[in-house]
């Protein structure tokens, strides 16, 4: 009786899947054991899976704020395409006279970093040690551009001083949030909140941030090759990943029951794989050109190949187009890669561009690559580019809690 009751519940939540193949945690042929364990732990999971209904996926980059909120119970799926929070908080600093008081914790720098240090010069900056950490996680650094750090506890009494303006960072604007969420029409509540961006991690001493990322990248990508093993449930984000624990400290205060973060970058590469043009075809090469970042990453059956990071504002249309090549025959190194003003690079397991089936390009930015002699399909995830972060969310998310969601939803 348990191991018909296993095969049951497992194949009931992906008894209407499509291209089962790209779904392998899906599969029902997994369950082997068939033991009381077993089917407690799939009774749970297909509990889990009746009851996550409302999905709210949030990637934010440096220029936009990308937003999916999806319900799968009503096939419901409302999406907005907004400033980003580092322009926004940005420009409230600007327009705030006097005095600031800056509160919160590490988000994206860019504009917010440029303009505290501004106004450090006209006005005093006092910072929170958390919020200070946007700037740099050297604080003595912080210090140099004339801006006072005191530690989160001190920060209140400036709070109460009234010559002080006060702004607070962070990568998600709860009030603001809850406008957009109600501009769609339905109820700020989630079953899941998903939040992506790129976080370089906070390195020990004498290690550059790109070195440090690429080697915890790799750690990972070595034991589990997925784009997946990136996402990270709100107990299990890594010490270092100040940023995204940030963002998920202020998730938290919004009325959802699950909370995960992500890498945007991996976000991104798993969100173009599932575009409908990528059905079906086992060795993809997926770029996602960014306002900031761009990322190329070579997929096969799911699994990365390789992936190579670089800064847009320093690439060409030549040299991606070289990057592309390189990365699938596997001639890329990370050293090169960051010595000629890159990212970084990871090489596992090349198949070879010539083997490649598809190359797919999303992103804001990814008119950087028109006019290519290369045979580049322009993706739409979810049918539209800018929703690619938030489809890698989505679907990282359903990999992570074993949801059978793309076909039982209306998306």
């Amino acid at each position: 009786m348990i191991t018909t009751m296993v095969v049951r519940v497992h194949a009931r939540v992906c008894d209407s899947i499509h291209h089962l193949e790209r779904f392998p945690w899906l599969n029902p042929s997994v369950a082997f054991v068939y033991n009381a364990s077993t089917f407690t732990f799939w009774k749970t999971i297909f509990k889990e899976s009746m009851r996550m209904n409302r999905f709210l996926m949030i990637d934010v980059g440096a220029g936009t704020m990308d937003i999916l909120y999806v319900d799968r119970e009503s096939g419901g799926c409302y999406k907005a395409v907004v400033a980003s929070p580092v322009r926004t908080i940005a420009t409230d600093v600007e327009k705030t006279p006097g005095d600031l008081l800056v509160t919160g914790g590490e988000m994206g720098g860019g504009p917010v970093s440029q303009v505290l240090i501004h106004r450090a010069g006209e006005s005093r900056v006092v910072m929170s040690a958390s919020a200070a950490a946007t700037l740099h996680h050297d604080l003595e650094k912080v210090r140099s551009w004339n801006i006072e750090v005191v530690d989160n506890d001190e920060a209140t009494y400036y709070q109460k001083k009234k010559s002080f303006s006060h702004i607070t960072l962070g990568d998600l604007e709860p009030e603001r949030l809850n406008r957009i969420i109600n501009g769609f029409g339905v109820p700020f509540s989630f079953d899941v909140v998903a939040f992506c961006a790129q976080d370089h991690g906070i390195p020990p001493k004498g290690e550059s941030h790109l070195d440090f990322r690429h080697r915890k990248f790799r750690a990972r990508l070595d034991r589990n090759p997925v784009p997946q093993v990136l996402l990270f449930g709100s107990n299990d984000i890594p010490e270092e990943l100040n940023r995204l624990r940030s963002a998920a400290a202020v998730a938290s205060t919004l009325p959802t029951e699950e909370i995960y973060v992500m890498d945007s970058g991996m976000a991104a590469i798993l969100g173009a794989s599932m575009d409908l043009a990528c059905i079906g075809k086992e060795r993809l090469i997926l770029m996602d050109v960014a306002t900031s970042h761009t990322v190329v990453g070579a997929l096969e059956n799911g699994e990365i190949a390789g992936i190579v990071e670089y800064h847009t504002h320093d690439l060409t249309r030549d040299r991606l187009e070289e990057l592309i090549v390189d990365l699938t025959d596997g001639r890329l190194t990370h050293d090169a890669i960051l010595k000629e003003g890159g990212h970084g690079a990871y090489i596992r397991k090349p198949f070879g561009y010539a083997n490649a089936e598809i190359l797919l390009a999303t992103g804001p930015k990814r008119e950087l690559i028109k006019g290519s002699q290369l045979p580049i399909v322009w993706g739409a995830p979810l049918g539209d580019n800018m929703m690619t972060g938030t489809a890698g969310l989505l679907q990282a998310v359903c990999w992570r809690k074993r949801l059978d969601f793309w076909s039982s939803s209306r998306l």
